[in-house]
């Protein structure tokens, strides 16, 4: 009589590795979660030797997330939003893509390719790179890089799907931004296989908002980023696990306006200054999605097949006498400037694939937001190289595979120079010509402000632990100011290594170096692209108002 037994085992065995094999995705999964203007003082990981301060700022699950993965401590990204948000999406330094946070409205229709905001249209997207290694491609929440051409939406950009919003930032409960003939205009779009327009179906009651937070007569008020999550969730839940992934979790915290759920104001309730209360809630709101998604990829079993990416857009809002809540202690300045307040962010990686003997190591070399387009295109195994750019003539990608460094293959880094970008806009969010605006080369930095600006630098400021609070001076855009001119008697430079805090300026002292590191500022210069991008468009308010139920959306058909 035959032994049934050990063959139904070796029969059950190779079954096992049958389903395992389909379960394995050919690349790994990749999760990128960028947070919104998220200060350095604003994650507890940065406020661990000040008790007081931990218990404003409370975030164990980002804590837990970059204790099990790596520290990125100098990770640097473009000091405002739709810059740095289309360097990721193109693999490209800001002052070769876009350096202007102009509203998604303007044209130029003289420059079918760049005269619009946000990223030119022959620019290939990393979504639509991963595409091609058949990953599914999934956005959620803010866009910030182009509204005006069906080339702008996210779906030419290579993305699946999409759940979120045009702009810089929107109400957190009407989600309205701008108006058009005095009428609040709203901005959350959907897209999928079946669907692609205006989100009306997640509108509240006309008196949902942060001060009525349970309106009468029924009215549904739902706060716009638990949307947002439930979507990001409904997407991994629903994931063919044995298909790559690559989600862009785009979050509208921690940006303004500061609005949360009640609850997490009382949870706060103990600090005396309204602004910084909401920022710290919002940062507690934000640290709790994260957490249910997290848990979920781990569920899922995506996690442990899976390298997951999390930093800030740009440094937290100081200004406007602390109403934006951000706070990048003990560094200089803020967003909207180029100090290390401004441009460099919290940053970690985490996930399965990082090798064992780097989960709770710390990497203190130079990584940027365009480096993640390089490096995807290494973890998924295709050529970085973006023809449909070079076909146009536009700039090729300056980004740097960091999955060496990251995995421990290499202990040196690629990356020993950061070009900084700027513009001569007299304000922030206007328009204006690209300028390099400083540079870092090994251990130093160098700072020149712009000429039409006479050369200030504003937020010259460190603002102390617990900001924005309720003492005077209130902090301004315009005060707080150091020049930094283009010569060494005048100028800024600092050893940001031994003087991270850029309060020791050796240029008067260093005219050598500074004059070799102008050098290579006034190159740079010469390879800047600087489109002019144009001025409000009138059929983005007819079209937003005659096609899309009075929601922003792409209005130039071309």
């Amino acid at each position: 009589m035959i032994k049934l037994y050990p063959i139904i085992i070796i029969i059950i065995t190779l079954l096992q590795h049958v389903f395992s094999a389909k379960s394995t995705p050919p690349h790994p999964h990749i999760i990128h979660i960028l947070a919104d203007d998220y200060g350095w003082a604003d994650i507890g990981y940065h406020r661990n030797n000040n008790n007081n301060n931990n218990q404003e700022v409370q975030t164990p699950n980002l804590d837990a997330l970059k204790n099990s993965g790596i520290e990125l401590d100098r990770f640097y990204v473009y000091k405002i939003c739709s810059p740095s948000r289309s360097s990721i999406q193109t693999g490209r330094n800001p002052i070769h893509v876009n350096v202007q946070n102009v509203p998604p409205e303007v044209t130029n229709s003289k420059d079918i390719i760049g005269g619009y905001q946000g990223i030119p249209t022959n620019m290939t997207g990393i979504a639509a790179l991963l595409r091609k290694q058949n990953y599914k491609t999934h956005i959620v929440g803010k866009w910030d890089v182009g509204m005006a051409t069906p080339y702008h939406h996210p779906k030419f950009r290579g993305y699946d799907t999409w759940l979120g919003y045009f702009h810089h930032s929107n109400d957190y409960w009407q989600y309205t931004v701008e108006k058009c003939s005095s009428k609040p205009v709203y901005d959350l779009w959907k897209y999928n296989e079946t669907f692609d327009g205006p989100a009306t179906f997640y509108q509240n009651g006309p008196s949902c908002s942060q001060d009525n937070q349970k309106p009468k007569n029924n009215e549904t008020c739902v706060y716009e980023e638990e949307i947002l999550t439930n979507e990001v969730l409904n997407i991994i839940e629903k994931h063919d696990v044995s298909t790559s992934l690559f989600l862009f979790w785009s979050m509208h915290l921690v940006h303004m306006p500061l609005q949360v759920p009640q609850k997490y104001v009382d949870k706060f309730s103990f600090i005396n200054n309204t602004y910084r209360r909401l920022n710290h809630a919002m940062g507690n709101l934000m640290d709790e999605n994260v957490g249910k998604v997290i848990d979920l990829l781990k569920k899922r079993g995506i996690y442990d097949n899976a390298l997951i990416v999390f930093h800030a857009d740009n440094g937290g809002e100081i200004m406007g006498g602390g109403v934006c809540g951000g706070n990048n202690f003990p560094l200089k300045g803020g967003k909207f400037s180029n100090w290390e307040g401004g441009i460099r962010v919290n940053a970690f990686v985490t996930g399965g694939i990082i090798p064992n003997e780097k989960v709770g190591t710390k990497i203190e070399h130079y990584i940027t937001g365009w480096d993640w387009y390089a490096t995807y295109a290494s973890i998924a195994n295709i050529d970085p190289f973006d023809n449909m750019a070079a076909n146009a003539n536009l700039p090729g990608i300056d980004s740097i595979n960091m999955w060496p460094l990251l995995s421990g293959k290499n202990n040196t880094s690629p990356r020993n120079e950061i070009i900084i970008g700027d513009t001569t806009s007299l304000y922030p969010n206007a328009g204006g010509k690209t300028l390099v605006g400083g540079i870092i080369i090994n251990d130093y930095k160098l700072i020149i402000g712009a000429k039409s600006r006479l050369y200030n630098v504003n937020q010259n400021t460190i603002t102390g632990a617990n900001w924005p609070n309720n003492t005077k001076p209130r902090l301004w855009p315009l005060t707080k100011l150091m020049k930094c001119k283009p010569d060494a008697k005048h100028g800024c430079l600092f050893n940001i290594k031994e003087d991270p805090y850029e309060m020791n300026n050796l240029a008067p002292s260093m005219p050598d170096l500074f004059n070799e590191m102008l050098k290579r500022i006034e190159e740079a210069q010469k390879t800047v692209y600087s489109p002019y991008r144009g001025k409000k468009d009138a059929r983005a308010c007819n079209i937003a108002k005659d096609k899309y139920e009075n929601h922003w959306g792409v209005f130039d058909f071309l």
